[in-house]
């Protein structure tokens, strides 16, 4: 089966687009697609798998679904097609000046997947991109030594490299249960405005979406709080393993 090109790559939703911010997204963690190859395009996510708020709702609808999938796909099977067409759609009176937000959903997946986007934001250098990722080692391999000056981005909470997050010197996002959780913390509350990612102060509040069963499984905790509680749990058991393979 072949999976049909996107004509357009950048979107707007509704939120964005009262904000002027354009958008370019890829489906949410793991999954198949049509022709039946399976992806993933958050390898680092930890606790946010199950508590994405891109897995369910209007992101199931089938449409929606196809369209980010049609776009990983030119991604993969592509890549330098892919950039050449977000670089002919960027040359567009339209993103003067405007912010382009890399990535609703989905993570900067593989190290030829982010240099490619390094490129192009250093070929546009008259648009302002910004993004959130949980890829921090990637991030300070390709991006630290030498970010390109039009391109923003914040490390999230949530995700299996977490404890290499240095709060102190990092921009950083967080999810909280309530916007009274964000202010009692000291965080800066991301529902003024998406660009607070990228023009705010370095410590980013995100509210929970309203979603029942995903507001019951957080709890009243934070991202953070339960990805450490994930991880310790994780080291406990590292020991008893090790020892059971040399028993084996």
């Amino acid at each position: 089966m072949t999976i049909a090109r996107p004509t357009r790559l950048l979107t707007q939703n509704r939120r964005l687009r009262a904000i002027g911010v354009w958008n370019w997204t890829l489906p949410a963690w793991a999954g198949r697609m049509p022709d039946g190859r399976t992806y993933n395009t958050c390898p680092s996510a930890g606790i946010c798998r199950d508590l994405c708020y891109a897995r369910v709702g209007t992101y199931r609808f089938p449409a929606v679904k196809a369209k980010h999938e049609a776009n990983l796909a030119f991604v993969i099977d592509d890549l330098a097609g892919w950039e050449q067409a977000m670089l002919a759609e960027l040359a567009h009176p339209r993103f003067a000046g405007r912010w382009v937000r890399v990535h609703d959903s989905g993570d900067f997946f593989s190290d030829d997947y982010l240099t490619a986007w390094l490129r192009i934001f250093r070929a546009r250098p008259g648009s302002n991109f910004y993004c959130y990722t949980k890829e921090v080692r990637r991030f300070r391999r390709l991006v630290e030594p030498d970010p390109p000056p039009n391109f923003r981005w914040t490390f999230s909470y949530g995700g299996t490299q977490d404890h290499l997050i240095d709060q102190n010197h990092d921009r950083v996002a967080d999810v909280f249960p309530d916007s009274a959780a964000i202010t009692e913390a000291g965080f800066a509350s991301q529902e003024v405005c998406d660009t607070i990612a990228a023009t705010g102060p370095p410590r980013i509040g995100l509210p929970a979406n309203r979603i029942p069963h995903l507001m019951a499984r957080q709890g009243p905790v934070r991202f953070s709080e339960l990805q450490a509680a994930a991880d310790r749990r994780r080291a406990r058991r590292r020991p008893v393993a090790q020892e059971e393979r040399r028993a084996a």
